[in-house]
């Protein structure tokens, strides 16, 4: 075979490859980001501030944006156009599950649609009221064994430092821990989790976590991290935040400096769809990145938020551009008051499929679904290999195509 015919080969097999994605490259530029929707955002930002009656200095401070969240339903209907039946369905809701939103997250929400992907991880809904699932799915109350710790894994435990969020999102799996009060982890409490982390000498890697474990103070989270970096058997510590998404104003220069004084910090949060990737996410994703803070995300899989094809491929491909990995996806756990967002796991499947060989290996994150009473994470993965033999293994590809392997 000449060259010529090699060319004609790889050309015709360069058109298959892009035909392959051909849909996609059509419908991309559809699905809005937040660093795409940015005039409907500024006009929401300047309508919230008008509210507030607040400074653009007062708006860009952490402190002002978690003291001010939206907690009620008349501030709300100032911000967002919703009908007297909404506002008496958010009230009754507001009875029995606590809902608040940052003023920032507000901004992003698109006012006239209550669909929007948004509004439905922030606004309570009517759907929450439907009696399905349970208060703590993971039985994580009987995998602690001191208070404020979770321990499923041999190596690794969370320490719930806090139930205060910036945001209460709607498909919480800890919503029977927000309560009707912020709470964080007292002092003498803390010290009893660093005491048994310090005696056990399997534990290498520590999740920090709550709630959101970047809203309690400078001065505590120094306290723990310096701890935890004293004992020579914790080789890395994590951190669980949301805040990037929900309020990425905490992301100061000083809380960077105090992040990178105790490497390695692996630090996972929490973007569900494009539009949460906005200038300020991005913003503290490279303050973050400059303090030698690893970035990853575990998204979840919501009905009527990202239960899409080409919207989770967008999400995570924008997610690489502010230098956040995509890490997890999460199958909806069976929390009470969340059924509306459940989808099948062939949904789950079927993403998978249309991320691997479509997209960049480090696009893709790991599909996983929470086995019941605390039975830990099983990553559930498209079937590659179709049958095992002595001497050779019978596989497909991503494009379906079937070949064999020797074993």
């Amino acid at each position: 075979m000449n060259e010529r015919e090699k060319r004609a080969i790889s050309l015709k097999r360069a058109q298959e490859l892009k035909d392959s994605i051909k849909d996609y490259s059509i419908k991309k530029s559809s699905i809005k980001t937040g660093l795409t929707n940015l005039d409907m955002i500024e006009e929401n930002k300047r309508r919230i501030i008008k509210v507030f009656n607040v400074s653009e200095e007062e708006w860009n401070d952490w402190k002002w944006q978690l003291s001010n969240r939206i907690t009620d339903v008349d501030k709300l209907s100032k911000i967002l156009n919703l009908s007297k039946e909404e506002i008496n369905q958010i009230e009754m809701i507001g009875k029995k599950f606590r809902w608040a939103i940052s003023p920032y997250y507000a901004s992003l929400m698109d006012p006239d649609d209550s669909s929007c992907p948004i509004r439905r991880q922030a606004v309570p809904s009517i759907e929450e009221m439907v009696e399905t699932g349970e208060a703590d799915p993971m039985a994580e109350e009987f995998t602690s064994p001191v208070e404020g710790i979770t321990r499923r894994y041999p190596d690794r435990l969370i320490v719930k430092v806090t139930n205060q969020c910036a945001m209460y999102c709607r498909h919480c799996q800890r919503r029977r821990c927000i309560g009707q009060k912020d709470l964080g982890l007292p002092m003498d409490v803390l010290k009893k989790c660093v005491e048994y982390i310090r005696n056990e000498e399997d534990i290498r890697d520590v999740l920090i976590t709550g709630g959101d474990a970047l809203l309690i103070s400078h001065k505590t989270l120094e306290w723990l991290l310096s701890e935890l970096y004293e004992i020579p058997h914790v080789e890395i510590i994590r951190i669980g935040t949301r805040t990037p998404v929900t309020m990425p104003q905490r992301i100061t220069k000083e809380l960077c400096e105090l992040l990178s004084k105790y490497p390695p910090i692996y630090l996972n949060t929490h973007f569900n769809h494009p539009m949460e990737i906005t200038r300020e996410a991005k913003k503290a994703a490279d303050m973050l990145c400059s303090a030698g803070v690893v970035l990853g995300n575990q998204a979840v899989l919501l009905r009527g938020i990202n239960d899409n094809v080409h919207v989770m491929k967008k999400l995570n491909q924008e997610l690489l551009k502010i230098r956040i990995r995509p890490y997890y996806i999460f199958h909806p756990k069976e929390v009470i008051g969340t059924g509306h967002f459940k989808v099948k796991v062939q949904k789950g499947m079927e993403i998978m499929e249309n991320l691997r060989g479509f997209t960049s290996g480090l696009a893709i994150p790991t599909y996983i679904i929470n086995a019941p009473k605390g039975k830990g994470k099983t990553p559930i993965l498209p079937n590659y290999i179709l049958v095992w033999e002595e001497d050779k293994i019978k596989l497909r590809n991503w494009e379906g195509e079937v070949f064999y392997y020797p074993n």
